[in-house]
């Protein structure tokens, strides 16, 4: 794979595969034939601007920065790590609490926000739409929102690259009766459904109507005569629920609510805006909101579980002794239970607070296992908190991977995650794919270095990253996007840690 032609290529099939799309029906999508399909996944075909956009609209995910250098990852594994790294706050509280600024008419500044490419992608859409955003020392972001939003004027291209944006819905309804938003993007991680929002929001009276490229919301907004019992217990769906009922006076009771680090995030930024929130950290809210917010508020997201697990693993899969500081120990004491049975040794701080005053961080000390770990007796899965981290249960793959027996990961809340696990097989890791879902691995695994580019999927391109780092010999990682999508200066803060990771910018 010398040429650019040829990565694109293999980029558009490996895309095409993750989708479930045989060549004949991605051809007839893209109105060309079957040939010219083949031609281009090989890299024998020359392609216009005009050509990777239609790609891009089909398979929904932009094809390697178009007009921009892509960024890549040369890894240089098999080095221990060693030393602290400290967590920084939470992505998905972030992208939560910048929808829900724009329920305060006042200034709201969000403190140490982690600057990745998510978080952008929001702050353009703010932008479009008139919002004034602006950048603080200290990774501060400055939200102010204008007397009227113009939301003919939203930037498609930025809003259908994160899910985030069906999140604006539970905000704008109370001051918007129609509008549109674009289709959400994001990780491409199976059928994503959005009904959970559409039927929560119906019990306000907004309805959510998909037309071509578009949702059409319309509000005839109600006070809920009943508890709004959620379709799915879901992060972005409770956090819309709640940014619903934040605009009513009255009482709304929200039942099955995730009970999620983001949620109580969400909650707490609410509570300074003045409404009132019982039940937070369980599956019921008892909510009485305002009608109008108006205030000057400064709020600290709490530290993120994902990325303390991140580096959790990366010292499990290196064997190595490091210390993880500031790590949100609620939402990480079932996962470390789960190592500690493997035959992980660990070691905790006595519990201090978040700058939010709320969440409890300890710092966690992380030791080598010497190839010791064991594979855990029963099968590894993620359901709502309070149980396993939907999105730290594919850290454990490279983590069982250094086990010795047959692990079981059962990823059943996504169709096409489980898929995208058998990346690992080209980096060493014995892996079946048992069904969609569902994997079991072998170990321990003699790692061993790769050239691949990133699947589409955030957590699914870090493990690779992670194995990597493990494998010696010197690997490459392409098109990181999807990693910085969730992550801000992954490779340099692993390198902190004595990872030898170099970025190269390729065309």
């Amino acid at each position: 794979m010398n040429t650019t032609s040829e990565k694109i290529g293999h980029l558009i099939y490996q895309v095409r595969q993750e989708k479930g799309l045989t060549q004949a029906e991605f051809a007839k999508r893209l109105n060309t034939s079957q040939s010219a399909v083949n031609r281009i996944e090989h890299g024998h075909q020359n392609l216009s601007m005009d050509m990777l956009g239609r790609i891009s609209d089909v398979l929904n995910k932009q094809i390697i920065s178009l007009n921009t250098n892509a960024v890549s990852l040369r890894i240089e594994g098999g080095h221990k790590l060693s030393g602290e790294i400290s967590v920084k706050t939470s992505k998905n509280a972030a992208v939560g609490l910048i929808c829900a600024s724009l329920l305060n008419k006042g200034t709201t500044k969000l403190k140490s926000v982690a600057r990745i490419e998510e978080v952008n992608r929001l702050v353009e859409v703010l932008e479009s739409i008139g919002v004034k955003v602006r950048w603080l020392p200290g990774n501060d972001l400055e939200i102010k929102p204008p007397a009227k939003l113009n939301l003919e004027n939203i930037n498609g291209i930025a809003a259908r690259k994160t899910r985030s944006v069906i999140m604006f819905v539970g905000a704008l309804m109370h001051d918007y009766k129609e509008f549109k938003i674009p289709y959400a993007g994001g990780c491409e991680l199976g059928k994503r459904t959005v009904l959970p929002h559409i039927y929560a929001l119906e019990e306000f009276g907004t309805n959510i109507i998909a037309k071509t490229g578009h949702y059409n919301i319309t509000s005839k907004l109600k006070l809920p005569k009943r508890d709004v019992v959620l379709y799915e217990s879901g992060d972005t769906t409770t956090e819309n629920a709640l940014m619903a009922a934040a605009g009513f006076e009255g009482e709304t009771v929200i039942k099955m609510a995730s009970a999620n680090y983001a949620i109580q995030d969400m909650c707490f930024f609410l509570q300074k805006l003045g409404v009132k929130i019982d039940g937070i950290g369980t599956t019921t809210l008892r909510v009485r909101g305002q009608k109008r917010m108006k205030k000057n508020i400064s709020y600290a997201p709490s530290e993120d579980p994902v990325e303390a697990m991140t580096f959790i693993a990366a010292a499990i899969a290196t064997d190595s002794t490091i210390t993880i500081k500031r790590a949100p120990i609620d939402f990480l004491e079932l996962e470390l239970l789960k190592l500690e049975k493997m035959g992980l040794r660990y070691d905790t701080s006595e519990k201090y607070k978040a700058e939010n005053n709320k969440t409890d961080l300890v710092d966690l000390t992380i030791h080598e296992h010497n190839g010791k770990l064991i594979a855990p007796e029963d099968k590894l899965y993620g359901r709502p908190f309070p149980g396993l981290n939907i999105d730290n249960l594919p850290y454990f793959v490279p983590i069982v991977a250094v086990a010795k027996g047959r692990s079981m990961i059962h990823d059943w809340v996504y169709e096409d995650r489980a898929l995208m696990f058998t990346e690992m097989k080209k980096i060493g890791v014995d892996l079946e794919l048992a069904d969609p879902h569902r994997v079991f691995i072998n170990g321990p695994t003699r790692w061993r270095a790769a050239d691949l580019v990133c699947p589409s999927g955030i957590r699914p391109a870090v493990i690779i990253l992670i194995g990597m780092l493990a494998a010696t010999g010197t690997s490459m990682l392409r098109n990181v996007y999807t990693i910085n999508r969730g992550y801000e200066d992954l490779a340099e803060r692993l390198n902190s840690l004595g990872a030898h990771i170099g970025i190269v910018h390729e065309v």
